[in-house]
């Protein structure tokens, strides 16, 4: 229940404090007070978007802050929302109130927070759901639309949780379809892509590649283009280590300079005799005579290695023109190229079983199909019942808002579609058209007069009929919705002064029923004012040149002069006076007798609690 409800700085409100209580509040005034503007306050703490637009001119930023109290049926739906998202540790309780707030600034950024912690504005309107549900003028749009319908029925009837297994059967059976359509795809395209992916998986296997052959091959190829060099340079690099004979002028080599390593290693072993100090030397030359006439004869070794090989050279080159081009068409590198084989040779393995992931999928389909049939023709069987529940309370609720004896009806029809579900009936197996709600088009008939055949509501209600309507499926459907505050904003628009105490006697009975629910309520109609348990009066005045909204709660006998001013207008007489205490006595007289009489049984809730619908846009028109 919504406690208390702070404003500052909000459009043409500047600071606003209003303390709620349980049962019917009603708020009034004349056009253009704020009335609608107090809604669109309460809205931006519910999570509904928000813009610099709401911050009154020349203030910096524009703080709604609310406070909730967490009890009645739908208090441990809330406690495990908060849980949910963080806010509350598991098992939490308590009689602690709940606090939303709101600031906008006036660059159009807005901070959200529950109790002082910074949330999402999504996190804020999932915990709105639970807390508040605002019906406002655009309902009766969405009364009239028929894709609607289906939802209010499956609140009625308390289908939420069969319905959200369907959904998931519904969407898996999309992804099985959508990968069979990527299978049955064109077969000449298919034919080329096959054609294709073989070639490229037979010319990379015909090559044998390895990562690291390019630069083992390029390697190979400096050695052989460099043949002539690399002997002339080893047999330079040996004779001058160890001797060969005459250098290439022909003229007498120099004497090689392990021969020269040799006469110092034998010297020092003579003078070591004589000083065996130098032993660590002569040691030391000796191990590099034994290193050098190693590398000699590795030297020597390679030089005779070396020779030209023409024919291996031109095989290389050829390699390497195959290896670049394979490069150009597969990766800029070998590696690459070998992975975009092995994918390759793998999507053609796929759609080479595709036939036998095909039957898999088509036989996945068929488990699907009847699944879905199954769910569907349950929902069926309790969207028939509950509509006619519905239909009989719905047209019981319109005779008392002075519809005469108008008849209201659910229809549900089917659309026949080879591809949809299998749903057996009577008469045998169907195949209907599905979505994610099943297979049943849900719609509300009206015959608004005695005599008339039902028709779709969007042809034969007028205005004023449709706000009846939409108020008689609200109470209705109150009944299973354990939101614990309902917002009508100017739901009377369309209802004429006759049936305003009926209209009122519906807004005050939501509050008296097993759910017990908060009712706020704007309302230009004494008749229905006159059944609030708290009224407000909501009023403008100049100041500064600027317009300042302003609500107070009033007294009993200020009530008198508002609803006396709603029946006659201004100035107020004696005889409008007394018109609004007959009014208000005659509500009071109701509701006593009401409250004395012994309260009728109420239908159980549904096990699996229905969401509360989905909060009103904003209206188009304001007050």
């Amino acid at each position: 229940m919504l406690l208390e409800l702070s404003i500052r700085d909000f459009a043409i409100i500047d600071r606003l404090r209003l303390t709620f209580g349980p049962g019917f509040n009603a708020l009034t005034g004349e056009t253009g007070a704020g009335k609608s503007i107090i809604i669109d306050a309460l809205g931006a703490i519910l999570g509904e978007r928000t813009g610099a637009e709401f911050v009154r001119a020349g203030a910096p930023s524009a703080r709604v802050e609310g406070v909730f109290e967490v009890a009645g049926p739908g208090a441990e739906a809330l406690r495990a929302t908060l849980v949910e998202f963080g806010l509350s540790d598991e098992g939490a309780g308590g009689d602690e109130p709940l606090i939303l707030s709101r600031e906008i600034t006036a660059s159009g950024r807005s901070t959200a927070r529950v109790n002082g912690r910074t949330i999402t504005a999504g996190t804020l309107a999932k915990l709105g759901e639970r807390l508040v549900d605002i019906h406002g003028q655009s309902d009766h749009l969405t009364l009239l639309r028929p894709a609607n319908h289906i939802d209010m029925l499956d609140r009625y009837a308390g289908l939420t949780a069969e319905r959200e297994a369907l959904t998931a059967v519904v969407a898996e059976l999309r992804g099985v379809r959508e990968r069979l359509a990527s299978l049955d795809r064109d077969d000449r395209e298919l034919a080329r892509r096959v054609d294709l992916l073989r070639f490229q998986v037979e010319e990379i296997a015909a090559a044998t590649l390895r990562a690291e052959e390019e630069d083992e091959l390029l390697a190979e190829r400096r050695v052989l283009a460099s043949a002539g060099r690399l002997t002339e340079l080893a047999d330079l690099a040996y004779r001058k280590l160890n001797g060969a004979g005459d250098d290439f002028s022909g003229a007498k080599a120099p004497r090689a300079a392990l021969d020269l390593l040799r006469q110092v290693n034998t010297a020092l072993s003579e003078l070591v005799t004589l000083d065996p100090a130098m032993e660590e030397t002569r040691a030391a030359v000796e191990e590099q005579v034994y290193l050098l006439e190693d590398a000699a004869a590795t030297i020597r070794d390679y030089r005779e290695r070396i020779e030209g090989d023409p024919r291996r050279l031109e095989e290389i080159e050829e390699r390497l023109t195959l290896l670049k081009d394979l490069k150009r068409k597969y990766g800029a590198t070998l590696a690459e190229v070998i992975a975009f084989g092995a994918q390759a040779d793998d999507e053609l393995g796929q759609i080479e079983r595709s036939g036998e992931r095909a039957e898999e999928l088509r036989a996945r389909e068929g488990e699907l199909l009847a699944d879905i049939g199954l769910r569907a023709a349950a929902l069926t069987q309790g969207r028939r019942e509950a509509g006619d529940r519905l239909s009989a309370a719905v047209e019981a609720a319109i005779r008392e808002l002075n519809m005469g004896r108008a008849r209201f009806a659910t229809q549900i029809a089917h659309a026949e579609d080879p591809r949809g579900a299998p749903v057996s009936d009577g008469e045998g197996e169907r195949r209907l058209a599905f979505d994610d709600h099943g297979v049943d088009r849900v719609e509300f008939l009206l015959a608004a007069n005695s005599g008339e055949p039902l028709r779709p509501l969007a042809r034969v209600a007028s205005g004023g009929e449709t706000a009846r309507l939409m108020l008689a499926l609200k109470s209705i459907l109150s009944e299973v919705d354990t939101t614990p505050t309902l917002v009508f904003d100017e739901v009377d628009v369309g209802v004429g002064g006759r049936s305003g105490q009926v209209v009122g006697e519906k807004l005050w009975g939501l509050t008296a029923g097993e759910s017990q629910h908060q009712v706020l309520c704007i309302s230009h109609l004494p008749q229905i004012a006159a059944f609030a348990d708290s009224h407000f009066k909501i009023s403008k005045q100049q100041m500064d040149d600027r317009t300042i909204s302003n609500v107070e709660r009033i007294t009993a006998e200020e009530r008198v002069d508002e609803i006396a001013a709603m029946l006659d207008g201004v100035p107020l007489t004696e005889a409008s006076r007394a018109n609004a205490r007959v009014m208000l006595g005659r509500v009071e007289s109701w509701k006593a007798e009401r409250l004395a009489a012994p309260r009728p049984a109420s239908p159980p809730l549904p096990a699996s609690e229905p969401p509360a619908p989905r909060r009103r846009a904003k209206a188009a028109a304001r007050a």
